[in-house]
C-alpha cells in the first residue's frame, strides 16, 4: 500500500520554492548520511491550540489547527527490519522492527516513539515485516521547535506513523486511529502523560472541533480562513521550555479527576456542572481550592470551544478574539498553567503574556498555548499592526522569539518532490 503523494501546492499553497529549498536540502542531508539516494518523502506538521485549553482529558471540546511549521521527512526502504533514524542536532537512532514491546529503561528517548508507533502499525498492518525483512533508512528535518508548544512529539509520532502505514498499511487508516496509535506511543512507551489533542491535529491538519467526550473523539473540520480575517496568528515563544514540566502538567488532570471521582465520575465532562456547583463548600474542604478552580475553568472553557468554533463559521472575528482574550484570563487565574510552583524569579511566559498585553494595547488578542507552564504564548495580531508588534517584542525578548503561523489543510502526508 501507498498513500497518494500530494504536490507543495496542496500542502503548503503559495508559492513552491521555499518548500522545494527545504525538501532540497534534506535530500543532500540523506544522501550524506547514507550514501544513497532516498525513495519517497513524507511531513508531518506541528498545531496551534486555538480553544480548549486543557479541556481534552476531561472529555471536552477543543479547538485547533495544523500549522506550516512541520517536521518533513526521507525515506529509502530497506530489507534488514531495521529503522535507521537521523535527525539533524541529534543522535542517530536504530529500532529492529522484531521487537515491538515496552522497554521501560527507553522511557524519554526517539526510540520509545518509534518503537511505539511500530506496535501500533504493526497491529493494523497486514504486510507488517517479518523477522529480517522491511525497515527504512529515514532524514529527518523540522521547523517545529522541540520544547515550544507546537507538539514536535506529536509531529513525530505522526510523521513515523504515516512512513509506516505508507510501506506496510493497506486501505485508508483514518486520522483518528493513527492519533490514538500517537497519544498510545507518548503515553505507554515514552512514559509522558498527554491528551489526544495534538496527535488529532497534526494528523487531520486544518482547523477542527473535536469533541472528546466520547471514547471515538467526533472531529469536525472547521471551514474558515484566518488569512482573511484581518489578523496575522504567531506565536511568541518566552525563553522558557517546557519540557522539564512534566509533573507540573499531569497535576492538571490528576486534580480534575479528583473532583469527579468524589462523585464517582472518571472525567468532568461525566459529571454534570450543577452537581459540582452544588457541592463547593464540600469539594474545598476535601481537596483545597486549586482542583476546585481548575474544575471550574474547564467547564467555562469547554463552552469557550464551542462558542470559538461557531464564531469562526459565521465569521465574527471581533467574537473570536473576545473568546481566545477571556480563555487566556481564565488559564491563568483559574487553571494556573501559566506559572510553577514557587516560580518567583521566573515568570517568562507570565512575562510575555503580560508585554503582549501592553502592545496589542486592546486589540488582537494574547493567550497562554498548549499545556502551559513554558514554551509559547499565542497572539492574534492586527495585520497593519504585525511589523511593529514584531519590532517590540523582539527588543525585549529577543531576535528571533516571535514566528509568524498560517494554517496547513493537511496533515501527515506522503510528499511529491519531482
Amino acid at each position: 500500500m501507498s498513500l497518494k503523494a500530494l504536490d507543495f501546492a496542496d500542502i503548503y499553497g503559495g508559492d513552491p520554492e521555499p518548500q522545494a529549498a527545504r525538501y532540497e536540502s534534506l535530500n543532500r542531508f540523506f544522501v550524506r548520511t547514507f550514501h544513497k539516494a532516498p525513495e519517497r518523502f513524507y511531513r508531518a506538521p506541528g498545531r496551534v491550540e486555538l480553544g480548549g485549553n486543557h479541556t481534552d482529558h476531561q472529555g471536552g471540546v477543543t479547538l485547533s489547527s495544523s500549522v506550516d511549521l512541520d517536521l518533513i521527512a526521507a525515506v529509502l526502504p530497506s530489507n534488514d527490519g531495521l529503522v535507521r533514524l537521523c535527525s539533524e542536532g541529534f543522535r542517530p537512532n536504530t529500532v529492529d522492527l522484531r521487537d515491538v514491546e515496552y522497554h521501560k529503561e527507553e522511557e524519554g528517548t526517539t526510540i520509545a516513539l518509534i518503537r511505539g508507533m511500530a506496535a501500533g502499525i504493526k497491529a493494523l498492518a497486514p504486510h507488517f515485516p517479518q523477522p529480517g525483512q522491511g525497515g527504512f533508512s529515514v532524514c529527518v528535518q523540522g521547523s517545529v521547535p522541540p520544547g515550544s508548544g507546537l507538539s514536535s512529539s506529536a509531529a513525530f509520532e505522526i510523521l513515523i506513523g504515516t512512513i509506516l502505514w505508507d510501506l506496510y498499511g493497506e486501505g485508508e487508516l483514518s486520522s483518528v486511529t493513527l492519533a490514538k496509535m500517537a497519544q498510545h506511543a507518548e503515553n505507554k512507551y515514552f512514559g509522558k502523560p498527554c491528551g489526544l489533542l495534538d496527535q488529532i491535529s497534526c494528523a487531520t491538519g486544518g482547523i477542527v472541533s473535536v469533541d472528546f467526550s466520547k471514547e471515538e473523539p467526533w472531529v469536525r473540520r472547521v471551514s474558515t480562513s484566518l488569512e482573511e480575517s484581518g489578523y496575522k496568528l504567531g506565536m511568541v515563544f518566552c525563553g522558557a521550555s517546557h519540557q522539564d514540566l512534566t509533573e507540573e502538567y499531569a497535576s492538571i488532570p490528576r486534580e480534575c479527576r479528583m473532583i469527579a471521582a468524589y462523585f464517582g465520575k472518571e472525567r468532568l465532562c461525566d459529571l454534570p456542572e450543577k452537581d459540582f456547583i452544588g457541592n463547593l463548600k464540600e469539594l474545598r474542604s476535601l481537596f483545597g481550592d486549586r482542583p476546585v478552580l481548575r474544575a471550574l475553568h474547564v467547564y467555562e472553557e469547554n463552552r469557550r470551544a464551542l462558542s470559538e468554533a461557531m464564531c469562526l463559521m459565521k465569521g465574527d472575528m471581533d467574537g473570536f478574539l473576545r473568546l481566545v482574550n477571556a480563555s487566556g484570563k481564565s488559564s491563568a487565574m483559574y487553571l494556573q498553567n501559566v506559572t510553577p510552583r514557587r516560580a518567583v524569579s521566573h515568570q517568562e511566559l507570565l512575562f510575555a503574556i503580560g508585554l503582549c498585553e501592553y502592545t496589542l494595547r486592546g486589540q488582537g488578542a494574547v493567550r497562554v498555548h498548549g499545556g502551559g507552564f513554558g514554551g509559547t504564548a499565542e497572539v492574534f495580531v492586527p495585520r497593519e499592526m504585525w511589523a511593529e508588534f514584531r519590532l517590540q517584542i523582539e527588543a525585549v525578548l529577543g531576535e528571533g522569539s516571535v514566528v509568524p503561523l498560517s494554517i496547513s489543510p493537511v496533515g501527515g502526508a506522503r510528499v511529491n518532490v519531482l
